[in-house]
């Protein structure tokens, strides 16, 4: 298709993609997409193609593309007040209001609602208020945080050494000290494969256990974690395995935070991950449900127990010393309201859980035997596929083979967009949740193709 304009060359040389290979991209030997709208789970590129997105973007346009409710509001709220700080004091309807649903939402026993624009900065927040809270119980000692291998709670330099990911420590020296890391709850990939999840849950914890013992619970401040592995593989929790976490945490006086970037607002089939597994927080993180990502915004939720102490250090030394120039951004808050109020009025929590079932259900209806499926797991509107060369010795691909990244490059071509997870060969799923079960069987139509093409 001939065109006359330039946005194909200005791509390649003024704009920095994310977590992309930049010197293939800047020569051109990867492919490039320019996206130009979307409606419901599909969206569209300039060359005409509309492609099935299995992966609601980065899991996050859960209410799904197109959605004029929330544009109007977003609109509606720029002509009103298109800014103003929440600083001393300051709000907005918008604001107020968010926080006021988002509470209404929550777990039992959470406080206050502080906003931010990504989930990397919510986490970075959350880290602050632990050193704080910390410091005003005079623990100045108090402070490492625990992350699992294999989590993902951020990009920035406290947020990625939390992630436990290789890729996102590779040449930024990261992690930093204060950041130490245990097992991942990640039953496939257990030691033992006679294990039975209640005994790789119990191997979970005798390795917490022998951590605080060594670096002195004394010295740690809280333990971080996604109620389920996102990217890390998408990895839903072993049997009994948040219960037995909490436990040894509040034996040691150790915070909880629950990272619900990716499972919050209804993801799971449940509104929280932390009520889906009876977690129990002291933090929340929120980010790309709280809005659909049709605006930027982010939060961390405070439990009650937190946030007596928040309010202790204020007495003691005057207003806390934290805040962004957007935080609670009106028109993030806009679009967050009004797409609460979808989830509600559609019923799109109840329909991420009984068609991510279906999908779920489905895929293991048609991969379940392939001799390169490892395993296929899942829960709501998340779905993994983790392909193998021996599936009886748990035996996986060379890297270099880059069995995943084919099978989801096999995929695009079928219209269907899917994720090539890091560190294995994973394919991820986590659809809008307006998916229907017409488009469940598209997505495992064209994965079963694919990994026919890829591997036979």
């Amino acid at each position: 298709m001939l065109r006359n304009d330039q946005l194909e060359q200005w791509d390649r040389e003024a704009f920095f993609h994310p977590s992309t290979h930049l010197a293939q991209h800047a020569r051109g030997e990867s492919p490039t997409r320019i996206v130009t709208g979307g409606a419901g789970c599909h969206i569209t590129d300039r060359d005409g193609n509309r492609l099935l997105d299995a992966f609601a973007g980065l899991y996050c346009v859960n209410v799904g593309y197109g959605r004029t409710e929330i544009a109007e509001a977003i609109a509606e709220q720029a002509r009103e007040l298109a800014y103003y700080h929440a600083y001393v004091g300051h709000g907005t309807e918008a604001s107020i209001t968010l926080a006021t649903m988002i509470l209404d939402r929550a777990p039992r026993g959470m406080s206050k609602v502080y906003f931010g624009l990504s989930g990397s900065d919510a986490n970075e927040t959350n880290v602050k208020l632990i050193w704080y809270y910390n410091n005003i119980l005079g623990r100045p000692e108090k402070k490492k945080i625990i992350s699992r291998w294999r989590g993902y709670h951020g990009s920035g330099l406290m947020t990625g050494s939390l992630t436990g990911l290789e890729l996102f420590h590779r040449k930024f020296d990261l992690p930093l000290a204060q950041v130490i890391h245990t097992d991942a709850p990640f039953y496939y990939r257990r030691p033992d494969a006679v294990m039975s999840e209640e005994a790789f849950t119990a191997h979970l914890v005798a390795e917490l256990e022998a951590l605080i013992e060594r670096e002195g619970a004394d010295t740690i401040a809280a333990f971080i974690g996604e109620p389920v592995l996102g990217t890390g593989g998408i990895v839903p929790p072993p049997a009994g395995y948040w219960p037995a976490i909490r436990e040894v945490l509040r034996r040691h006086d150790i915070l909880l935070v629950a990272d619900e970037v990716v499972t919050g607002f209804g993801r799971l089939g449940s509104m929280f991950g932390s009520d889906h597994y009876d977690i129990q927080p002291d933090l929340i993180t929120i980010a790309k449900g709280l809005t659909s990502a049709y605006a930027p915004l982010s939060g961390s939720i405070v439990g009650d127990r937190m946030w007596k102490v928040l309010e202790q250090g204020t007495d003691e030394n005057g207003p806390i010393g934290h805040g962004w120039t957007y935080s609670a951004h009106p028109i993030g808050a806009a679009a967050g309201v009004a797409n609460l109020k979808l989830l509600d009025d559609l019923n799109l929590v109840a329909n991420a859980g009984e068609t991510g079932a279906y999908l779920n259900q489905q895929m293991q209806a048609a991969l379940a035997d392939h001799p390169h499926v490892g395993e296929i797991r899942g829960e709501g509107m998340l779905c993994a596929v983790e392909l193998v060369e021996d599936r009886d010795g748990r035996r996986f691909f060379d890297p270099a083979r880059k069995v995943g990244p084919s099978v989801a490059a096999a995929m695009a071509k079928r219209s269907v967009i899917a994720r090539a997870m890091p560190q294995g060969d994973i394919i991820g799923y986590a659809p809008p949740f307006c998916l229907t079960r017409d488009e469940a069987d598209t997505i495992v139509a064209a994965t079963v193709e694919a990994i026919n093409e890829v591997l036979g």
